[in-house]
């Protein structure tokens, strides 16, 4: 273990165990953080990240080990314990009351008062402070409800700043968030941390990790593995720290080889942000679709699944006319979307495996409108083998899954349907590498059953890894095609952000 040279240190976790009936989650973890410093901690998903997080920030009590903090011992036993040192958890759920102001959010459960009446001023005028600290121009009498995903993020920031916080856990800030939004909380994180601010980040995002972390920190089910200077370590160390194998093997061997054109589009256009799109996909082929955000990559997508009208262009689905008139059709057709949003948009998060499993094609699964019951736990039990689900049972809340296996339960409704087509649109949005791996092998063996597969992605290195042909958009239009052999970060970068073709090599 090496240590870094940023300020004193502010916490020691020690041997942290915690049991759960009939699961060790934790064993023997170790987590040190500096004054200043950016930690990133690192795992699969049930490595024991979220359990570790929970008891630092008193959610959770531990079984074992030892807290210190500034040099002493901390006795955790609730959130307020956490609070009162000065720990600050912000989660990937923010914890903000959409029908009140941001002001009342920021100061919510610490009104300051006077003559026995809240200090609405003091509230503002602090509030005002803290969003000026971070150069967050929003006017503090908004509702929170109102904002995006990001401003939301900066709400919780401040909320965090106006509790005299000393150590801030992000888990998993960058989730949700386009480049530029990304680019602003690098530079709020940065602040934070030329403050004094020790700051715990949890991604799954390894490039962010090397741009924003000092020290990495890494867990494997649920133990310690090591602690590392992140300028003294490489990607490929870290994956294999995370997952025992090399970061060359997480994407699967594939032949290549495709057959005929199963969907054909040209000059698509949308009435928002796609303006003149064409292209072929055959069976058994990936393509990737690569561009920064507002590109359009979506809206195509959208309009291929039938959610959005196409204003102009033709498409063809196995040789015959294709103008899908709603997500049903298109399903009817053989085509489907995994959307990049799992939580809202393709997940009933409260209900179990079978049901999300199996409710696209309830049709398929009744006889004069009974429910064939033996066929549809049949059904679910094969995709939970041939997929490796992880949960206990069908009737497993799919809330309670990884990011991971929730994805994998929306690609059992689909290929239970017979899909032609998949439409896959961040399929591995905040999920771990492990599972990633498993995702990519589930797309490359639909391929070689010759499903054909467009993948929208906005990491570069999954779009090199997996497709066998890049297409590059930008501002509605597909501006490059790049084989497999042809395409570098590079290269689709450059085309992406508008490049004369004559200066990419």
């Amino acid at each position: 273990m090496t240590t870094t040279n940023h300020g004193r240190v502010l916490l020691e976790m020690k041997g942290i165990g915690k049991t759960f009936p009939g699961v060790k989650a934790l064993e023997g973890v170790n987590l040190t953080v500096r004054e200043g410093q950016v930690l990133a901690l690192l795992g699969e998903n049930g490595a024991g990240k979220s359990t570790l997080i929970k008891i630092l920030s008193g959610a959770y009590t531990r079984d074992e080990g030892e807290i210190l903090f500034d040099g002493r011992p901390a006795d955790i036993k609730a959130p307020a314990d956490a609070e009162q040192l000065g720990i600050s958890t912000i989660y990937q759920e923010f914890n903000l009351a959409p029908n009140m102001t941001i002001a009342e959010n920021i100061f919510l459960g610490h009104l300051p008062a006077r003559a026995g009446k809240v200090d609405w001023a003091k509230v503002k005028q602090r509030s005002r402070e803290l969003l000026d600290s971070l150069e967050v121009d929003l006017p503090v009498d908004a509702l929170t409800g109102s904002l995006s995903v990001a401003q939301q993020q900066m709400v919780e920031i401040a909320k965090a700043l106006n509790r005299n916080t000393r150590i801030l856990v992000m888990d998993e800030p960058s989730a949700v968030l386009g480049e530029k939004d990304i680019d602003n909380l690098f530079a709020v994180v940065r602040k934070l941390q030329a403050t004094g601010i020790g700051i715990i980040y949890i991604s799954h995002r390894l490039r962010e990790i090397f741009e924003l972390a000092d020290e990495v920190t890494v867990l494997k089910d649920g133990r310690y593995i090591d602690t590392r200077q992140v300028a003294d370590v490489t990607m490929d160390e870290l994956v294999k720290l995370m997952i025992g194998r090399d970061l060359e093997d997480v994407y699967p061997k594939r032949n290549g080889e495709v057959g005929e054109v199963v969907l054909e589009v040209s000059h698509l256009a949308q009435a928002h942000l796609a303006r003149d799109v064409s292209f072929q996909l055959r069976a058994g082929e990936i393509i990737g679709f690569a561009g920064i955000t507002g590109s359009g990559r979506t809206e195509v997508a959208r309009v291929i699944f039938g959610a959005d009208r196409a204003t102009a262009g033709e498409m063809t689905l196995l040789g015959a006319p294709y103008r899908p008139r709603s997500p049903r059709d298109a399903i009817n057709h053989g085509v489907a979307l995994v959307s990049e949003d799992r939580k809202r948009q393709g997940l009933l998060l409260k209900l179990q495996v079978y049901f999300n499993t199996t409710v696209s094609g309830l049709d398929r699964l009744t006889t004069f409108g009974v429910l064939r019951l033996k066929d549809e736990l049949s059904l679910v039990r094969k995709w939970i083998t041939n997929l490796r689900i992880k949960t206990p049972s069908p009737q497993f809340m799919v809330v309670n899954m990884s990011g991971g296996n929730q994805q994998k339960v929306i690609l059992a409704r689909w290929l239970s349907l017979g899909i032609k087509v998949f439409i896959m649109d961040e399929p591995t949005r905040g999920i771990d590498v492990g599972s990633k791996s498993e995702i990519y092998q589930i797309m490359a063996d639909l391929a070689e059953q010759g499903v054909a597969i467009i993948m929208i992605s906005s990491e570069l290195p999954e779009v090199l890894g997996m497709s066998d042909r890049v297409m590059v958009m930008r501002e509605g239009r597909m501006v490059k095609e790049l084989t497999r052999a042809e395409a570098t970060e590079e290269k689709v970068m450059l085309y992406a952000v508008g490049h004369d073709e004559a200066t990419i090599a």
